[in-house]
């Protein structure tokens, strides 16, 4: 089993590039940064956590800012998104963000998508909380298309784009693996229709991981499955690993950067056990 962080990156916390190469040289293979374009004022959707939002929230950097940046100090670190809010976003525009990130770390991204959950978020970028997750496998699929066909298009009910020239293609092939976030049923059918990988939160039993890729296995199909924000109890970290799962992201805390290096020491430290 590998070891990763989820994490978010702020403007005061540690740099990005100091984090890249801080993982590499403890032995992660992979760093994943959240995404929130801004956070409105008006908090009308509760945090999912529970009690007030935590601050770094309101300080996170774009992800594909900060992700290039840690590639440009490593050499073999993944740099994924944890997860990117893409039913926010133009599908041209990150299409070209993803392959960009892809070419710059020769290789190494990985787009890690989910429905999110803050609802005037949403409605700020005009997207409407209802349909966003219909409107997420279209764009999806659209990516994929704009990464894999030299003049794409795609006409649907909420994605739609005559012929176009897309570059950057992607360094990987057929492209960068798309990881869904989420443990509803729609997020496991967008896994299923769209997904190379998961991303399931920690409160999912191990045995619920093991009877969805016994779904996959029977298709004649693997699925990676990488833990987002896990916590450090060791036997739950065994379990994990019995149910097959191929990578743990444990949730690094904001800080700046000498506390978090003395964290991160913790943490390489446990994942030594498991490997």
């Amino acid at each position: 089993m590998k070891f990763g962080v989820a994490t978010f990156v702020t403007d005061n916390g540690i740099r990005p590039g100091s984090l890249g190469r801080a993982l590499e040289d403890r032995g992660f293979d992979s760093l994943f940064l959240a995404e929130h374009s801004y956070i409105p004022a008006s908090r009308e959707s509760p945090y999912p956590g529970g009690g007030e939002m935590p601050w770094m929230y309101y300080r996170t950097l774009d992800p594909f800012v900060a992700l290039s940046a840690a590639a440009s100090t490593t050499r073999n670190l993944l740099v994924g998104t944890g997860i990117a809010l893409l039913a926010q976003r133009d599908p041209l525009h990150t299409a070209k963000e993803v392959a960009s990130l892809d070419l710059v770390s020769e290789g190494r991204a990985v787009f890690g998508v989910g429905a999110g959950w803050n609802r005037e978020e949403m409605r700020n970028h005009g997207t409407d909380p209802s349909t966003r997750g219909a409107l997420l496998n279209e764009q999806l699929a659209a990516v994929t298309r704009l990464w894999t066909e030299e003049e794409a298009e795609f006409h649907g009910k909420f994605v739609d784009f005559e012929r176009v020239h897309a570059r950057p293609k992607p360094v990987q092939r057929p492209h960068p693996p798309i990881y869904i976030g989420g443990e509803s049923a729609a997020a496991l059918r967008r896994l299923d229709e769209h997904g190379n990988g998961w991303l399931p939160r920690p409160d999912i039993a191990p045995e619920e991981i093991a009877r969805v890729r016994a779904s996959f296995s029977a298709q004649g199909r693997e699925l990676p499955v990488t833990i987002f924000g896990a916590g450090t109890d060791e036997e739950l970290l065994a379990r994990w690993a019995e149910a097959g799962v191929d990578r743990v992201a444990f949730l690094l805390r904001t800080r700046q950067e000498g506390e978090t290096l003395t964290e991160l020491d913790g943490l390489a430290e446990i994942a030594a056990r498991f490997r």
